[in-house]
């Protein structure tokens, strides 16, 4: 009885607390053993946490605090996949860097992990804003850990961009709270097909607010540098931690409050097309699939927006997808990072002879990310690019993403193995990997082929499950699908080859890609002094005016209280009768008329 009463006193809390407490002892372990429990012990517990779970779409723990009725944990389909998600990589993550003795990397990313989970499982507005600002604070730390001047400067940048989008996060929430009366999220909209999403009207000022701080999360048009500028500049592991939460965090946040929102369609299919041209021209092989993450953000924010069932299942399947294929590829690259100090390709090539088995997991992650037949891209995506196709006047939008997935093969699934393990030999012969590295890929790449293979056991935790199991059947591995993908794979690697041959590829070499950044980095400061020139100019001669003015009063002063000035000079006796007189008249006539 005692059992039952502790499993049902740890199912009433956040799974996100867990990881967040397994930070405290990660923060002083001396020892691997402490360490380890830390890292991989707690997403366990998290999990198990999570598999032991309440009444499905029930606000678990409701509290009172000051006044407002709090929801701490509240669990359903589209939280759990998210969590599932957030959990493998929190877990894979662990084992990644174990050979790094880093306490503040390590309680940090524990912190960081543990906030995106408790935020997706929050049952209010109020607990959703505390843990978000609880993951900034924690992800600004997994940036800075790096202990270099870059990492300084783009973890300043990242905290300010960040700190922007949670103040307008806490707005949004506040205002739209108090228009609704309540902060509680399953009273904030009714159910749609069994579920609670598209609930927060986007064109009120508290949902514009939301919306806004969200957008910034998820790396929006406009405002996504703060993923490219801080990625590169972690430590080999500090991207594999950095890439799952945040921008994931963000898709949830748009499925629960705004799906079916149009403009998240065309916001989405934008964010698929302008990081290709980047990734191609980008140098740095972390650089590419951080505009890369960014490409795949935006196939996750056109599925919420289009808003189907189908869509919907689409962006959750493939933000967990993505979430494993993407950490293989930033754990590839973290292992490059480690053995040469560089990921730049113009400085790599022909690495696989002395690490094969980090080549071979980086070709598993770019067949994912590329969506080849029987990966995990490809059970993920296909969902996505079916809503498209399906949804009526959507024909831009599915030619978008369709041109959208042939670029990603270009830098993602082509560049980036090819320029870092097969191009030109550059004479490096770095050792392989360590091994718990190795391990954390062999994982990452068995749950990539998984997937892939054997989407069935998958399609069942996703939000809509029956919806998903008919896709399964009817759609998934259906020869039109498979052979429009080969198709479509096939053209972008002729394509590669041929551009590749001519010489017309754009070259892998040391330089600064411009983008959006450059306004507010350097930009917004030259546009600033330049206004301020008239300002300054009109300064100086104000100052020039007010100097003149003083030194000419202080010389007419010297003049007149000098020792030979005018008030020290002697009077004749006859002027000094003359002056007493008048001082005398003067008093008589006041003393006269008043």
């Amino acid at each position: 009885m005692t059992v039952d009463r502790l499993l049902d006193l740890a199912a009433t809390i956040n799974p996100g607390f867990y990881l967040i407490i397994a930070a405290l002892p990660a923060a002083v372990a001396r020892d691997a053993f402490t360490r380890a429990v830390a890292l991989i012990g707690g997403p366990v517990l998290g999990l198990l946490a999570m598999l032991y779970p309440p009444v499905s779409g029930a606000d678990v723990s409701r509290q009172l605090f000051l006044g407002f009725e709090l929801s701490l944990y509240r669990s359903d389909s589209l939280s759990l996949i998210f969590g599932l998600g957030f959990v493998l990589a929190a877990v894979l993550g662990g084992i990644y860097s174990m050979h790094r003795r880093d306490r503040l990397q390590d309680a940090a990313g524990l912190v960081y992990a543990g906030a995106a989970l408790g935020a997706i499982f929050a049952g209010d507005l109020i607990t959703l804003v505390l843990f978000a600002e609880l993951a900034t604070l924690a992800s600004a730390l997994v940036v800075f850990a790096a202990r270099t001047g870059p990492a300084y400067r783009a973890g300043l940048r990242f905290l300010t961009i960040q700190i922007i989008a949670g103040l307008l996060l806490t707005a949004g929430a506040a205002l739209y709270g108090v228009e609704k009366g309540t902060f509680l999220i399953a009273e904030l909209g009714g159910l749609w097909n069994g579920l609670i999403v598209g609930i927060i009207d986007p064109t009120s000022a508290g949902g514009m607010l939301i919306l806004a701080g969200v957008g910034i999360k998820a790396a929006f048009p406009l405002v996504h540098n703060w993923l490219t500028d801080a990625y590169p500049n972690t430590t080999e592991t500090g991207a594999v931690v950095l890439s799952p939460y945040t921008t994931t965090m963000a898709v949830y946040l748009l499925a629960r409050f705004f799906a079916g929102y149009d403009p998240l369609i065309w916001i989405g299919a934008a964010m698929t097309i302008y990081p290709v041209f980047f990734a191609v021209m980008e140098n740095d092989l972390r650089k590419v699939l951080a505009y890369s993450t960014n490409n795949q953000i935006g196939f996750m924010v056109c599925a919420v927006g289009i808003g189907s069932t189908l869509s919907i299942n689409g962006a959750a399947a493939h933000a967990v997808a993505h979430i494993v294929f993407k950490g293989l590829l930033f754990m590839a690259m973290g292992a490059i990072q480690l053995r040469l100090g560089t990921t730049k390709a113009s400085e790599l090539g022909g690495l696989h002879r002395t690490m094969p088995w980090t080549a071979l997991a980086c070709l598993v992650g770019a067949a994912s990310i590329s969506a080849l037949p029987f990966f995990a891209g490809y059970t993920s995506k296909t969902m996505i690019m079916t809503a498209a196709e399906s949804g009526p006047g959507m024909f831009v939008v599915w030619l978008m993403l369709l041109f959208a997935s042939a670029g990603v093969l270009e830098h993602s699934g082509i560049k980036i193995p090819f320029m870092a393990f097969f191009s030109h030999d550059s004479g490096k012969r770095p050792e392989e990997a360590p091994y718990n590295m190795l391990l954390a890929m062999g994982l990452s790449a068995g749950l990539c082929l998984i997937i892939g293979l054997y989407p069935g056991w998958f399609y069942q935790l996703l939000p809509f499950r029956d919806q998903a199991q008919e896709f399964l059947v009817q759609d998934l591995f259906s020869l039109s699908h498979i052979l429009q993908q080969l198709q479509l794979l096939t053209f972008a690697v002729l394509a590669f080859m041929v551009l590749w041959w001519f010489g017309l590829y754009p070259p892998e070499k040391p330089g600064v890609i411009l983008d959006v950044e450059w306004i507010w980095r350097k930009g917004a400061p030259m546009l600033g002094r330049a206004l301020s020139k008239p300002a300054r100019a009109g300064g100086r001669f104000v100052s020039v005016l007010t100097s003149s003015a003083i030194g000419g009063i202080q010389k007419a002063s010297r003049q007149v209280f000098a020792a030979d000035g005018l008030v020290s000079r002697k009077l004749p006796l006859s002027a000094t009768a003359i002056l007493a007189l008048c001082i005398l008249g003067v008093v008589m006539l006041f003393s006269m008329f008043r």
